[in-house]
């Protein structure tokens, strides 16, 4: 049995260098600064949350670029079409909200069995047919629950550090005000410079704990409890499933592509489980940077899938070192960090607000979102878990009519 969809011909790289120009070059680069940017800073974030040491927060993001350039390489050679394989960013929310009363190891755990249930998953082929009875609108409710709080600090970190914080939220504003000008910088990345800049000024960054060299991922022993398995696994099977790869292959239909969809669940499976065993969560396809690099910026569509080469290539030298990276920990003040993490979510979560409250299962999504919101834990076990539960249970009572379509939106 051939557990991947058949490739698109051999591997030829003269037609790889020929389709090497200004336009996928520049657009791997855009979806490499989107990559490392806001969604590094959100990883960051969550193991500042956890208290995690320097070693494991380098680990955890070495592990996760290294996966997420390999995989994006090995799709575009192998099919031919601009795939950017990653990790989920609402995952690392979840995590990190987790990591306050869940152990990393135990944390781990449930990763591995993740990877296990979406492998297997994939590799049966039943999928769809799992996704029927909790429609998308619900898990992004329970998303949008997840993301909130990440949201709310921005402006509720502010006071921590008032004359910084302003600032950095003010620079982000200001660039993603000219569209000209956020074309060119990522608004986040803008933000993060000039809030570096403040923060030294201001003597609140800390620079001479500024690490330098080469990433040493560590291996972390698993531990298993039920608790991490309802609060973790099935909400992270559920995203990597219904929510992050729903995207991407979106993302592909509607440029004309025929993205192969069991291969994307197979390889974020076994993705998810290489991730694991060095402290680094579950891997997947990545919508957003998948629409950058399939963009028509990135120059004639039999070409751009080298634009994911580039943006892997440059994924795998930024895990080699993200020692510098994962200091930025130790040097910079947590309410700056809370700030910058949360203006990296601003845009998934508008996407996700969209997604989740507009067309059916309306009603199920909100109860997802006020359950998972509401912090509440029942014998141990997180809200998001709860609001998956609660949202089904109210869109199956309110809305028995969108259940009549076997198909759920995406």
């Amino acid at each position: 049995m051939q557990i991947f969809e058949p490739a698109q011909g051999k591997i030829n790289l003269k037609e790889v260098i020929g389709h090497l120009n200004a336009a996928t070059i520049g657009t791997g680069i855009v979806a490499w600064l989107f990559g490392v940017t806001g969604p590094a800073l959100i990883i960051l974030s969550a193991a500042k949350q956890a208290h995690l040491t320097l070693a494991m927060t380098i680990s955890w993001l070495f592990i996760i670029y290294l996966v997420g350039g390999l995989i994006s390489i090995f799709f575009a050679l192998y099919y031919r079409q601009p795939v950017a394989a990653a990790w989920t960013i609402p995952g690392a929310v979840l995590v990190g909200s987790a990591l306050t009363h869940i152990s990393f190891n135990q944390a781990v755990g449930a990763y591995i069995i993740t990877g296990l249930l979406v492998f297997l998953l994939g590799v049966s082929g039943i999928v769809k047919k799992a996704m029927r009875w909790l429609p998308v609108p619900v898990m992004l409710g329970m998303v949008a629950g997840v993301l909130m709080p990440l949201g709310v600090n921005v402006i509720s970190s502010i006071p921590k550090l008032p004359l910084v914080g302003a600032i950095t939220l003010v620079s982000f504003v200001l660039f993603s005000s000219s569209k000209k000008l956020a074309q060119k910088i990522p608004p986040v990345l803008g933000a993060l410079v000039i809030g570096l800049i403040a923060a030294t000024i201001d003597r609140v960054a800390n620079w001479g704990v500024l690490s330098i060299g080469i990433a040493h991922p560590v291996l972390v022993t698993p531990g298993f409890s039920l608790d991490s398995f309802l609060e973790l696994t099935i909400p992270l099977t559920l995203m990597v499933i219904g929510v992050q790869n729903v995207q991407a292959i979106g993302v592909l239909v509607n440029q004309g592509y025929k993205p192969p969809i069991n291969s994307f669940t197979i390889i974020s499976g076994l993705g998810t489980l290489v991730n694991s065993f060095f402290g680094g969560h579950p891997a997947c396809i990545a919508g957003p940077t998948t629409a950058i690099c399939s963009s028509p910026s990135s120059g004639a569509k039999d070409g751009r899938y080298v634009a994911s080469i580039i943006n892997g290539i440059l994924w795998i030298l930024f895990a080699l070192v993200t020692p510098v990276a994962a200091s930025i920990t130790k040097i910079l003040p947590a309410a700056l960090i809370s700030i910058l993490g949360g203006l990296a979510m601003l845009g998934v979560l508008v996407g996700t607000f969209k997604d989740a409250f507009t067309g059916r299962f309306k009603m199920g999504a909100v109860f997802a979102f006020l359950i998972t919101v509401s912090g509440i834990s029942l014998f141990k076990i997180g809200s998001p878990f709860w609001g998956l539960i609660g949202g089904v249970i109210a869109s199956y009572l309110l809305e028995k009519e969108d259940f009549q379509n076997v198909n759920n939106p995406a």
